[in-house]
């Protein structure tokens, strides 16, 4: 049976791209296969500010269209399809999309990264993209001189909240326990109190709306709950691996849901390798997910010169 392709990679974020900058140096026939948007989580992200080489930082969307530029200068293909299922036939890898194509793969990486962590509170599904969001850089614009709560107290959060005073009349940020962002990140957040009034100690209950429009958030301080009105409700409370589509494979997965990979990143599965922030012990930032794109893609020209 003839196979596709030397690599397919699963996901086209920083890691996937850097693999594919590396394989296709090569001339190793490669193919991202992506469900959403080249570039991954990066691409949402307003600025970068801790990635090597862009001295007063880059805009996210600008570095992943760096990346996915450079990629096909040198022959990598971008598919936007989704890969449903994989397993291992004879000396390679089939892979099945979620509308039923079959192809082949001498080697696999898989890169599908993390998507955002949602609440579970009455609300937040029914008032979707319609106040409730988890992208300041998509949907803030929508928000010009509008009153909305960001929740979360970590470096996203914080960093999404900053963003959003762009547009917003005021920024309420609701922190469950304490902030955990960085310090640079908190001594700009004391620049901008007039701006953003923080919430400790404070757990978000409810998306509440009048009129099928949301109009405040319930939250619960201590023994008192009140509803801090709010015309939409940005949420950053972590991310979850996009590994659910493995559930089914040999591929072990550790209990957060991320890759168990040996030291050449490659899985259970022989010839499927992961890189970024999917991988197990990830330190889930773009420069090491680039970095673990640049490993990988050595490591699989390594394993198909072997075969």
């Amino acid at each position: 049976m003839s196979v596709d392709h030397d690599v397919v990679m699963i996901g086209a974020g920083p890691s996937a791209l850097t693999a594919a900058i590396y394989t296709t140096r090569e001339e190793i026939d490669t193919v991202l296969f992506e469900k959403s948007i080249a570039g991954g989580l990066a691409a949402t992200t307003d600025w970068i500010d801790n990635y090597p080489g862009y001295s007063k930082g880059i805009e996210g969307i600008k570095l992943a269209d760096e990346l996915r530029q450079q990629a096909e200068r040198f022959g990598a293909k971008l598919s936007f399809k989704e890969i449903a299922t994989l397993r291992r036939h004879d000396n390679h890898i089939q892979l099945t999309t979620t509308k039923g194509d079959v192809l082949s793969a001498r080697a696999v990486l898989i890169a599908t990264g993390s998507n955002h962590r949602t609440l579970n509170v009455p609300g937040e599904n029914e008032y979707y993209s319609r106040g409730v969001h988890y992208c300041a850089t998509c949907d803030g614009a929508f928000y010009k001189n509008r009153r909305i709560a960001v929740v979360g107290g970590g470096n996203s959060a914080v960093q999404e909240a900053i963003f959003l005073t762009r547009f917003a009349s005021h920024v309420d940020l609701l922190v469950r326990s304490k902030l955990r962002a960085s310090e640079v990140l908190q001594e700009k957040l004391a620049t901008l109190r007039d701006k953003i009034t923080v919430h400790l100690e404070t757990a978000t209950d409810e998306v509440v709306a009048t009129d099928d429009v949301v109009t405040g958030v319930r939250v619960t301080s201590g023994n008192s709950s009140r509803v801090i009105p709010v015309d939409g409700v940005f949420i950053f409370v972590g991310l979850i691996p996009n590994t659910q589509f493995l559930k089914d494979t040999p591929i072990e997965l550790d209990k957060a849901g991320h890759i168990k990979t040996d030291n050449n990143l490659e899985t259970a599965m022989p010839g499927v390798f992961a890189a970024g922030d999917v991988r197990s012990r990830s330190t889930a930032q773009i420069a090491s997910a680039v970095g673990d794109g640049a490993t990988a893609a050595l490591r699989i020209r390594e394993y198909l010169e072997a075969l």
